[in-house]
């Protein structure tokens, strides 16, 4: 450890991004995503709502009223999305880098360290949409993100925790390929409904 030397994340730092700054991989599942709802979801719900406008009474009839419903909520995933794949800024974890941006933890770091109790843990700096707290993925603009960011190995970082301030040590900041989970459809899709069960195994 680096004595004397501890670092303390800027009020400011890193900052809202005006950019999406994202992996290959989570860029990929988001247009994954996009391209779900776009060519299946939608059609599907849109199929139903049709379905359901044609049974007459539409004020009274749930079916009609629940396909109307879900396909605002698609409609504004998809606005989402498009936004966050148009504002997306791909950072690789492998590219290569310079001597000293490689020693220090920026975005797509995958850094280990150890809290006052001496527990190890290692985590990878992703952006927004790639959150996997079961994988160990955590935002760059999270707590521990920006406690950690431009630190290496041997500096003593501060994390602000809602339970007081608590010190970490780094030991050691790589850059490796970071593996976002892949995109799945949701249970309960209208598209899934709407297949035989051996359509859906064949997927």
């Amino acid at each position: 450890m680096r004595k004397g030397f501890t670092r303390k994340p800027k009020p400011d730092e890193p900052g809202t991004p005006g950019k999406n700054y994202i992996t290959p991989g989570g860029l990929q599942r988001l247009k994954e995503e996009r391209h779900f709802l776009l060519t299946r979801e939608r059609p599907a719900v849109t199929a139903v709502v049709s379905w359901a406008a044609s049974n007459g009474d539409r004020s009274e009839n749930a079916d009609y009223q629940y396909g109307k419903r879900r396909l605002r909520q698609i409609d504004s995933r998809i606005r989402f999305l498009t936004k966050r794949i148009e504002a997306a800024e791909v950072v690789d974890p492998e590219r290569r880098r310079s001597a000293q941006a490689a020693t220090r933890a920026f975005f797509g770091a995958t850094v280990r360290y150890a809290n006052g109790a001496g527990t190890e843990r290692v985590v990878s700096i992703v952006g927004t949409d790639e959150v996997d707290l079961e994988r160990d993925h955590i935002s760059f603009v999270s707590p521990l993100g920006r406690a950690l960011m431009k630190a290496e190995a041997g500096d003593r970082v501060a994390l602000e925790a809602p339970g007081g301030t608590e010190y970490l040590e780094v030991l050691d900041v790589s850059y490796q390929r970071i593996e976002v989970e892949q995109f799945r459809e949701p249970p309960g899709a209208e598209y899934s409904a709407q297949r035989s069960p051996l359509e859906r195994e064949s997927t």
